[in-house]
């Protein structure tokens, strides 16, 4: 008697986002699971087609050679189930219906003040989505904490996401008027040192104050009293008078327009913003995540909203 196997999609995914991640833990993190119940479904997955597909030792995991070639024919395979699911859904008039979640990590100031009404744009639109959005300006592990989209300022350390330029956006030295007229506005990189700089947390200054002279890097010295985790922050200090600060244009564009504050060392070339959405590499890419990126690039694609350079 043909003996027919029982196996579940979920054990499926299951088994292919531990592939993907290697680890339970990030797999648990991006499917939104436990981490008992991921073993479970790869144990089961593994009692169905009787064959081990992970050795384990010491809390960590390796596929075994079954599971590399299962894998690389299961990837087209539920890609291929995905896209008919998917087509199934589609409304009347051919948009696309989605469905279950997505988790967006962003940095703090550009995610209030720019993203929020962009998403709310595309969640309007997709009312059976549900959406997670987490701000924070530090660079969260996308794989680890289970994020499905990351959104960054300035070019990507890691070269093991994909990702997608929106838009660009550069950064300006300001300070305020009082400031200024207090202690004279710099006229050479050298002269920093002689400033109040306002510090970020999450860069060291030689990191943070970064100019293009003759086609080199160059970080001045500069020094201050005062460090921030945050850009809205730093733009607050600098307009009460308290020192000098870098940032992106997009944090302090309305504040300049308003005679708030002052760009200085304007002819120094200072480090280009990228603004990037990333993303762990996953194959089928759902069409949750990519229609979310095809609407930030549109939402972006004449240049940044703010006023800054142009893609």
């Amino acid at each position: 008697m043909l003996r027919v196997m029982r196996f579940s999609l979920e054990q499926i995914e299951t088994f292919l986002t531990v592939m993907e991640l290697g680890t339970v833990t990030a797999a648990a993190a991006r499917l939104n699971l436990s981490k008992s119940v991921v073993s479970k479904r790869v144990t089961e997955f593994e009692a169905t087609i009787g064959a081990a597909l992970f050795r384990r030792n010491a809390g960590r995991i390796q596929p075994t050679e079954a599971a590399l070639r299962l894998a690389e024919r299961l990837r087209p395979a539920l890609g291929a189930l995905v896209a008919a699911t998917e087509g199934a859904g589609l409304q009347s008039d051919g948009a696309v219906v989605l469905r279950g979640s997505l988790s967006i990590a962003a940095p703090m100031s550009f995610g209030t003040m720019f993203l929020s009404p962009i998403l709310a744009r595309f969640a309007k639109a997709h009312p059976q989505l549900d959406i997670r959005v987490d701000y924070d300006d530090r660079a969260r592990d996308l794989m680890r904490d289970g994020f499905d989209l990351g959104i960054r300022i300035g070019t990507p350390k890691d070269n093991s996401l994909m990702m997608r330029k929106l838009c660009v956006d550069q950064q300006v030295v300001v300070a305020s008027p009082d400031y200024l007229a207090a202690h004279g506005a710099p006229q050479a990189l050298a002269e920093l040192q002689d400033h109040q700089i306002l510090g970020y947390t999450h860069l060291t200054d030689s990191a943070m104050w970064q100019f293009q002279q003759n086609g080199q890097a160059v970080s001045p010295r500069v020094a201050g009293r005062i460090t921030l985790n945050n850009g809205e922050a730093i733009r607050d200090m600098a307009i009460a008078g308290l020192g000098l600060g870098i940032l992106p244009r997009f944090i302090v564009a309305a504040a300049l327009r308003q005679g708030q504050l002052q760009q200085v060392l304007a002819q120094y070339q200072t480090r280009e913003m990228p603004v990037m959405a990333v993303w762990p590499p996953i194959s089928p890419m759902p069409s949750k995540l990519r229609l979310l990126i095809d609407h930030l690039a549109q939402e972006l694609a004449g240049g940044a909203p703010w006023g800054g350079d142009q893609r």
